[in-house]
């Protein structure tokens, strides 16, 4: 039976549970959920998907979707359950290493972890018994959203699916659990140590990139690409490094993540002088080898961060509140590194 089928019906039962458990003594993964001064105010968040009311303290926090867990953890409130990464993790366990190190130093043991290959695993969220759902970096179509909301509250992405930005991430789900001081202060010192860290190297000011995505070394008839409405893309300003105007000129036309155009094309990419991307050895000489795609000044001039997308540093261009300070200092020496050949 379907997900979604076996969780209507059981739809009536996950509920009384869940009620009957915010009556009683909360479990220690979904303590500390308080704002500074112990009092909790009803919040009302505005989100892509709709309006959501949070009238009373949140307890126990559930998160969905990719990274969500990390702004919680981050401000020392263990979720009960949270999705199991399926992007960089290299040891099988569903933790990234970032995530595995915050649990340890809470003393934490793992939350649930929510199978999501097929998708969100509704049945299992509802099993936690949240009194809250985080997602306000995610992928959520308006039917995930209304099936979620079913179980608890539930904060969806502010304007674009996948396309929230770090500091919003942190502010709406910091927000969400009554900790919405918190939030402000690990964005302000995340700020200072992304500052600090690109400081270290000035050949990236001003050095335009652009984030291709997953390349087919089997097809390279067409380039995919992130557009600025990704927070790949993004985070190339909180860097230092700029957009190219063939980026940017395409992006302002859509508000989808990514895009693909035909590698006849390739031309328009004149103005890119680093390109990111997910690969090995493989990957860069395929695309030197490309008649077409050879000609890309980055490519050229072998300015290309080849990021390997089955390790934890695959994910360091996609920043988070907990990966930020994991990754940064190697991310960026990588990009320096390209930046110097540009």
């Amino acid at each position: 039976m379907p997900r979604v089928t076996r969780f209507a019906a059981l739809t009536t039962a996950a509920l009384l549970t869940a009620s009957l458990a915010a009556c009683s003594s909360p479990s220690s993964a979904g303590t500390d959920a308080s704002s500074t001064d112990g009092a909790f105010e009803p919040i009302t968040i505005e989100h892509a998907l709709g309006t959501t009311v949070i009238e009373t303290q949140p307890e126990r926090v559930a998160t969905v979707n990719w990274a969500n867990h990390e702004v919680p953890l981050a401000l020392g409130v263990v979720p009960v359950g949270m999705a199991a990464a399926n992007f960089g993790d290299d040891d099988g366990d569903g933790l990234l290493p970032w995530v595995e190190e915050k649990l340890t130093e809470l003393g934490a043991e793992t939350p649930v972890l929510f199978d999501e290959t097929d998708g969100i695993d509704f049945e299992a969220v509802a099993d936690t018994d949240p009194d809250v759902i985080l997602a306000a970096y995610s992928g959520l179509t308006q039917e995930d959203y209304d099936t979620l909301s079913e179980i608890a509250p539930v904060v969806a992405y502010p304007e674009t699916a996948w396309g929230t930005p770090w500091r919003e991430m942190i502010e709406l789900n910091s927000e969400a659990i009554g900790k919405k001081a918190e939030g402000e202060e690990l964005i302000a010192d995340l700020e200072t140590q992304i500052s600090d860290a690109a400081a270290e190297y000035p050949q990236l000011e001003g050095t335009s990139a652009a984030f291709l995505t997953h390349v087919d070394t089997a097809d390279l008839s067409e380039v995919s690409f992130y557009t600025t409405h990704d927070t790949r893309a993004m985070f190339f300003d909180d860097l230092g490094l700029t957009t190219p105007e063939s980026i940017a000129t395409a992006s302002a036309t859509t508000d989808l993540f990514a895009l693909t155009q035909s590698a006849e094309q390739a031309d328009a990419f004149t103005d890119i002088d680093i390109i990111v991307t997910y690969g090995g050895d493989e990957l860069l000489t395929a695309l030197e080898a490309d008649p077409l795609l050879s000609q890309m000044p980055a490519v050229a001039n072998k300015a290309i961060v080849a990021l390997p997308g089955t390790t934890p540093l695959g994910t360091a261009a996609n920043p988070t509140p907990l990966s930020i300070s994991w990754v940064l200092d190697d991310y960026l020496a990588l990009l320096a590194e390209a930046a110097d050949k540009a």
